[in-house]
């Protein structure tokens, strides 16, 4: 079983001090959206019936918008954070952080997945529902797998 703790073990590819920087993030984005894409297709091939091809389509759709979505979110709750009193990250603002990306990517998805895959808007519910519970994991396991493969990024090392 893998270890999934937080240690520092040096990167499975040596490299002076990792990946880092814009190119780590360029790799990253990269990396992770491609392999989103794969799954997705698969996923949701399995959740709407329909074949490879069309769902892929709305695979690679999906992601172009969760990118899209991510860059627009991230730059607005930069800036309403910047205007806050109140300075950092606590669980509550990170719940909310978590909540408002969520709930607007889910606002565009379920209606366009109801009308891609023509099925009712609570099928597309349900779709993005295992999305969701899909992403929450991946997203762990390949930020474990990235990390081990290329070091840690400089704001996380001692």
């Amino acid at each position: 079983m893998p270890n999934f703790s937080s240690s520092t073990a040096a990167p499975l590819v040596p490299e002076q001090g990792g990946l880092q920087g814009r190119r780590r993030r360029v790799v990253y984005v990269t990396l992770y959206e491609l392999m989103a894409i794969a799954c997705a297709s698969l996923l949701f091939s399995l959740l709407s019936g329909q074949g490879a091809a069309h769902s892929g389509v709305m695979a690679v759709v999906s992601s172009v918008l969760a990118v899209a979505w991510n860059l627009t979110f991230n730059t607005l709750f930069e800036r309403w954070e910047a205007r806050q009193v109140v300075k950092g990250r606590s669980v509550g603002r990170r719940i909310a952080h978590a909540l408002g990306f969520e709930g607007g990517l889910a606002v565009v998805l379920i209606p366009l997945m109801a009308w891609w895959f023509d099925v009712s808007l609570w099928e597309a519910v349900v779709m993005e529902a295992g999305l969701l519970v899909f992403f929450l994991v991946y997203t762990y396991a390949f930020n474990w797998g990235f990390d081990r493969l290329f070091g840690l990024p400089a704001s996380a090392q001692e």
